[in-house]
Order: C-alpha cells, then sequence, then structure tokens
C-alpha cells in the first residue's frame, strides 16, 4: 500500500514536563507499522485548552493527556464535537491503549468455516420461482443465512447466496446432515443432478498488533 493511502491514528498529545513529552512522543510514533500509522498532530507542555480540542476535532485526532487535565471549556467544546480525551499517569497504559486503537484500524481477517455439504438429486421447475433443487444434507449443516458454492466435476462454478431453502413443505432456517430438502439460489438455476453444494460462512476476525 502506497504511503498515503495507509490507515492513520491522529494524536494530540499533551504532557506535564518537556521531557515526559519527548520520550511519549518517541514510544507513540515507533508503534508506526507498515499497515497502519501514528500521526502526532499537535504536541505541548500543560493543561489540555479549548485550542487543543478545535485542532483535535479538526484532524479527527484522540487527545492523549500525561499527568494533565483538560480545563472546563475544552471539557465542554469536546462533548459537544465528539472529541474523545484520554487521561493517564503511566507510560505503558498510553501504549496499550494506542496499540488497541491502532488495531482497530486494520482491516479484519476473513476467515472461512466450512459447514456442509448438499448433493443435488433431483429438479423442480416452479412457475415464477425458477430451478429448485431437491437435495441432500450429506455432511454437516446447510444454514438459510449461510454462503454457498456450487461445485462440478470438482470445479467452482459459481459462488453466492441462499434465496430459499425448505425442509418438505415448510421455510426452513437450518437442517441438518442425513436431511432432504429444497434449495434455490440468487442469481442461479443452472443445476445439474450431482451437483455438489458447498455451505460456507465467512468470519471476520479483528486483528492485533
Amino acid at each position: 500500500m502506497k504511503i498515503g493511502q495507509l490507515p492513520h491514528l491522529n494524536l494530540v498529545v499533551k504532557c506535564d514536563v518537556q521531557g515526559s513529552l519527548e520520550a511519549l512522543c518517541a514510544v507513540l510514533e515507533k508503534l508506526a507499522t507498515n499497515e497502519v500509522g501514528v500521526s502526532i498532530v499537535h504536541r505541548g507542555v500543560g493543561r489540555i485548552a479549548e485550542s487543543d480540542v478545535t485542532l483535535a476535532s479538526a484532524s479527527n485526532a484522540v487527545i492523549v493527556g500525561f499527568n494533565v487535565r483538560p480545563d472546563g471549556n475544552a471539557k465542554r467544546v469536546a462533548d459537544l464535537n465528539g472529541v474523545e480525551i484520554r487521561i493517564y499517569n503511566v507510560i505503558y497504559d498510553v501504549i496499550d491503549d494506542v496499540k488497541a486503537a491502532m488495531a482497530g484500524l486494520l482491516k479484519p481477517v476473513l476467515r472461512e468455516d466450512t459447514l456442509g455439504e448438499v448433493e443435488v438429486r433431483k429438479l423442480f421447475r416452479v412457475p415464477k420461482v425458477g430451478t429448485i433443487a431437491g437435495s441432500h444434507v450429506t455432511k454437516g449443516i446447510v444454514r438459510r443465512t449461510a454462503k454457498i458454492r456450487v461445485i462440478r466435476d470438482g470445479i467452482v462454478i459459481w459462488d453466492g447466496k441462499i434465496a430459499s431453502l425448505r425442509h418438505e413443505k415448510d421455510e426452513a432456517r437450518e437442517l441438518k446432515a442425513g436431511m432432504d430438502c429444497g434449495i434455490s439460489l440468487e442469481g442461479f438455476q443452472d443445476f445439474n443432478e450431482g451437483d455438489v453444494l458447498e455451505v460456507y460462512d465467512v468470519i471476520e476476525e479483528k486483528r492485533t498488533l
């Protein structure tokens, strides 16, 4: 990903003394990775003032205060503008929270969870509905809200969503191995007897730094 396209956590950093400010900013800037950056848009010594909040609001930044507090005007403006002010007195707590916030900017990892398989055994043409695949659940489960692939001779020929799932004459939310069902798919009707339908979910997993 090119520089400038990386997600960035913007910070306004205020500390009690210059030495703490320099040390904290140096540590925070080193937390940047090749996937998410840290930008300190302003740094300073002393209380958190209204001007700090105004700058944070304009920069979409979080205010980090180390051994300092916001004054009354700063609190009021922060509440009005939805600016987050985080106060700390332990540097390791700052680091842990900033890392957690940076992780929240990362795209989640998408993982597939295979639920089951269904075999198409008979085709039914239904007026105004289309082709219904009379099928048998051979492995696991088939869930109405899951995603599904059509596999023919070991080759994936379609991937999408289930339009309807029925057991006998009733709509079903979930069917187990050994049960018969009727399945229609969103945007696909070209079933063949013997097609295998692979049922799966896509799970988003949050990432950490």
